[in-house]
């Protein structure tokens, strides 16, 4: 069978160096080429960045700047469809300009008659009613409309969306795959015998309850046995910050015989593979326990949006504190439960975790579909 080549542009925060957005991405990518392998379809991505040099370097794709309107237009015009996603793009918290953004580029590309695809996306918080008409209306007119967890497509309901044209998938990265010969190309720290905690903290409160409360949790766990924190910033630099942060409320815990170090990277398969090697993680950003779970790491989640609770629930698991307070005490004692229970909450959870893993390809294989279908 002779694959038919299709140009998609894709649509989202990328180019930022977000880990966890750059994860999405690489996700995505990698379903499309393996569904469109499956179906007879070899797909273009043209993919709107932040850093469209960067992007195509990494990723080995087109990319083009996602603010320079010229560009996008010619991207779209010659494309054959749009995938808007993943990732949280359309709430309203972080700025009153993301939703007109993303929606603009959906209807941009709707009138050049060309089909849409919302790819597993995080619909919400939006507090501005005023934005109600502008995402269903963008909505209504794709072909096809994924969301990532049960608080997203009710909130589309609210906004008269067609709850039956709306499917609810995992997250992309909880298919993310760890690349061949990942081991060597990124190779550990050496061992050092201690059982080994990821920390994934950014900012949020102006006042650091939080992360002081991590922090203190992070020490009090310090003073009962020996262990390894490994502080892995997804966000750089803002997360390698607060890192620092917690770090340094911690004090010295190498007294105690604990160790602390720091692992960067912009690769998100690399960070995968770092995630996969720690014990237990404890985190704030959502796909710090996205990766953990993806390879059956236990998790203490921070929850600092609801995002944070819906992917927990999946897990039949609870946020151990929130943004504004984490009790050091109930932290210490759940990540030392977690490093001494840790094979009974992989096999709880394991077959949650192959459904989600399953399920993550799923728009991909519906995007494929309909261009099979098409010739």
């Amino acid at each position: 069978m002779v694959a038919t080549a299709r140009k998609i542009v894709i649509s989202g925060y990328y180019g930022f160096r977000n880990s966890g957005d750059e994860a999405v991405l690489k996700s995505i990518l990698t379903a499309l080429e393996q569904e469109g392998k499956r179906s007879g379809v070899t797909f273009e991505p043209i993919v709107l960045s932040g850093d469209p040099s960067w992007t195509a370097g990494v990723y080995g794709v087109k990319a083009v700047h996602r603010m320079k309107m010229g560009e996008v237009r010619q991207a779209l015009k010659e494309s054959d469809g749009l995938i808007s996603g993943g990732g949280s793009l359309l709430q309203d918290a972080t700025s009153s300009k993301t939703i007109p953004y993303y929606v603009g580029v959906i209807r941009l590309a709707q009138w050049m008659g060309k089909p849409v695809f919302i790819y597993a996306q995080g619909v919400g918080p939006v507090t501005r009613k005023l934005f109600y008409p502008l995402i269903h209306g963008s909505f209504k007119r794709s072909h096809y409309i994924s969301v990532r967890d049960q608080e997203s497509a009710a909130l589309l309901r609210s906004m008269k969306m067609d709850g039956s044209r709306v499917e609810i998938v995992p997250d992309p990265v909880m298919g993310l795959p760890l690349p061949a010969g990942a081991a060597s190309k990124f190779p550990a720290e050496k061992p050092d015998g201690l059982p080994k905690i990821a920390v994934s903290v950014r900012f949020w409160n102006e006042d650091r309850a939080e992360l002081i409360g991590i922090a203190d949790g992070l020490r009090k766990l310090a003073e009962s046995r020996k262990v390894h924190f490994c502080f892995l910033p997804f966000h750089l630099p803002d997360d390698e910050a607060a890192s620092n942060f917690v770090i340094e409320r911690m004090g010295d815990v190498k007294s105690l015989g604990s160790k602390i170090t720091t692992r960067q990277t912009e690769d998100p398969q690399a960070m995968l593979l770092e995630v996969g090697r720690c014990d237990a993680l404890v985190g704030m950003r959502l796909h710090s326990l996205i990766y953990a779970a993806s390879q059956r790491v236990p998790v203490a989640g921070i929850s600092y949006d609801p995002k944070i609770d819906s992917f927990l629930a999946q897990l039949n698991v609870k946020a151990i504190g929130n943004s504004e307070q984490v009790s050091p005490e109930r932290l210490a004692e759940e990540l030392a439960h977690l490093l001494d229970d840790a094979e009974s909450w992989k096999a709880e959870r394991e077959p949650l975790i192959a459904e989600l893993k399953r399920e993550s390809a799923r728009p991909a294989r519906a995007i494929a579909e309909y261009f099979s279908h098409k010739g």
